[in-house]
């Protein structure tokens, strides 16, 4: 049999045959590796992640302590303070009249 004789529609269906048993070869080990994941549970990666998360929660907490000086703080409270004193002053002063 000559090679020229053989049908291009055949050439093609043989090729995609051997793609698509290729494709399904590698999707049954990419399920088969994830499913034996699954059953052994990774902990190497549950145990990294957990301690980043720890970090980063004690990290944040750092920043929210650190943010904003106490002192800076205690001003804005009075200075809200006081501004509500001084409405309620005025409140009581319209309802008086």
């Amino acid at each position: 049999m000559n090679p020229a004789d053989i049908p291009p529609g055949l050439v093609v269906m043989a090729i995609q045959t051997k793609l698509l048993c290729v494709l399904f070869w590698m999707l049954h080990g990419i399920r088969r590796e994830l499913d034996n994941r699954i059953e052994r549970g990774d902990l190497r990666s549950t145990d990294g992640l957990s301690r980043t998360r720890d970090e980063l929660a004690a990290f944040k907490l750092e920043v929210a302590r650190t943010y904003v000086p106490l002192s800076l703080m205690r001003g804005v409270d009075q200075r809200i303070t006081d501004h509500l004193l001084r409405i309620e002053a005025k409140l009581e002063e319209a309802t008086r009249k």
